[in-house]
């Protein structure tokens, strides 16, 4: 890809879109974001930069901010961003002024740091470049480093009651572990980023489980066998209180629908509705009931009342999108951003089950993955009977559309190749019947190129 494509296309990710009376200073800062400090999400390993070292001066230089409000922290493989904005929605329908750190965002830089739903201003993220240049500092932090203190100056800043952190990769050698939360949550382990953390589910495990710290209470959503060992062991060895949402089965029941999201049964708060659909969320939902009597234990706040609203309004109170979301619905369209092995199962036997529903409809996937995924397994995850449009997003790190149609050809996918993910959703759509089903996934960025452009044709509507 030619130099400008790639600043072009790296610019589009952080949110600097030319348009009329767009913020060149901001536009300025978010080019210096992305090309002094390599980002994870889109090169890869080249970005990877495991340890505290950098962040703890880091934090010392912006006056430790994290120590400024109360903090949640989040862990896990799959299902972190939909606990995190969910456990956010409820204690902002509590009344807090909440701050919310999370990654990747889909369109919008901002998206990963935002005050009671509100993505932090542009005015803000170039006063805290600013600043950062003129500290005169020899530190080169990665981009997660950076982004990540941003978040933490903007909650001291705005004042914020709590603040819900999402862990970037692992946890014991994240940037976010350098915080004292009020309480932890890790929702499950399942192979990812296994060059990183482990080639085993116990040592991946083990990096996990490094957020928990000693006299916080951690909840852990799905664990079992070796994986649960390493979790008690960890507890135990720093002396702290650990649930195993599993063992306490909060949520009692988990309906679908009618149009979306889930009908809910509890003891406390007794019958909800969840928004987010996708059948992944019910474990989520059951981690986050086990979450809520643990921070009710120790002394937050949460009515049941505010646990509701939490979960039925959590897309409209923190802007959460790309969880089984419906773009149409004839034909169904739905994007997902469940990117590895355990995310795709989940997502695969749901649409099983919607196409068992619409005898002689067709199921037409819109896929891309990056380079660094095990392909050859979550190719065997894919259903065979359906209609494949191999694509790619606008990221280097992005596994060639042209690779990708040789893997899933040899697997004997039936396939069309599309160079963007605009043109595979043209073509999908100008192909498909009323009844078909169109799924949108394989890796967060096809999700998040797509998005894009349907919200520009939105605008410009």
């Amino acid at each position: 890809m030619p130099s400008d494509t790639i600043m072009q296309s790296q610019q589009k990710e952080l949110g600097s879109f030319s348009r009329p009376g767009a913020d060149t200073v901001y536009d300025e800062a978010i080019q210096f974001l992305y090309s002094q400090l390599p980002m994870f999400s889109r090169v890869g390993a080249a970005a990877y930069k495991p340890g505290l070292d950098t962040t703890i001066e880091l934090d010392r230089i912006f006056g430790h901010p994290h120590r400024h409000f109360k903090s949640i922290h989040i862990g896990g493989t799959n299902g972190k961003g939909s606990t995190s904005h969910t456990l956010a929605a409820m204690l902002q329908a509590q009344g807090y002024k909440v701050g919310l750190y999370t990654s990747p965002h889909l369109v919008d830089f901002r998206e990963r740091i935002r005050v009671n739903g509100e993505m932090i201003p542009r005015s803000a993220v170039t006063d805290f470049v600013e600043r950062w240049r003129l500290s005169s500092s020899e530190l080169h932090p990665s981009f997660f480093e950076l982004t990540m203190m941003m978040a933490f100056d903007w909650f001291a800043r705005q004042e914020v009651d709590y603040a819900v952190i999402e862990v970037g990769m692992g946890g014991r050698l994240d940037s976010t572990n350098i915080i004292t939360p009020v309480a932890t949550v890790i929702t499950n382990i399942s192979p990812d980023h296994m060059q990183f953390l482990g080639n085993t589910l116990p040592a991946i495990a083990k990096e996990k489980a490094g957020i928990i710290k000693s006299g916080i209470p951690v909840v852990i959503g799905e664990a079992e066998g070796d994986v649960r060992q390493v979790f008690e062991q960890r507890a135990a060895e720093v002396g702290t209180d650990i649930v195993f949402a599993d063992d306490e089965a909060l949520l009692l029941s988990a309906d679908e629908a009618e149009l979306s999201g889930f009908d809910c049964e509890s003891d406390s708060p007794g019958h909800f509705h969840f928004a987010l659909s996708g059948d992944y969320q019910k474990a989520n939902a059951n981690t986050l009931l086990s979450a809520v009597a643990m921070l009710r234990r120790y002394g937050v706040r949460l009515d049941d009342e505010a646990v509701c609203r939490g979960f039925a309004k959590v897309e409209q109170l923190t802007g959460l999108r790309g969880r089984w979301t419906i773009l149409s619905q004839r034909p169904l369209a739905i994007c997902d951003t469940g990117h590895n092995e355990a995310g795709l199962r989940y997502n695969m036997t749901q649409l099983e089950r919607l196409m068992s529903r619409r005898p002689g409809a067709s199921l037409r996937m819109i896929m891309g993955f990056v380079a660094d995924k095990a392909i050859d397994h979550i190719l065997g995850l894919l259903p065979r009977a359906a209609i494949y449009y191999i694509t790619q997003a606008a990221i280097p790190r992005a596994l060639p559309a042209a690779e990708l149609l040789k893997l899933a050809t040899a697997a004997g996918l039936d396939c069309r190749l599309c160079p963007t993910p605009v043109e595979a959703w043209r073509m999908a759509v100008s192909e498909a019947n009323a009844d078909d089903i169109i799924y949108i996934g394989g890796s967060t960025f096809v999700v998040a190129d797509l998005l894009a452009w349907l919200d520009t044709e939105a605008t410009q509507s």
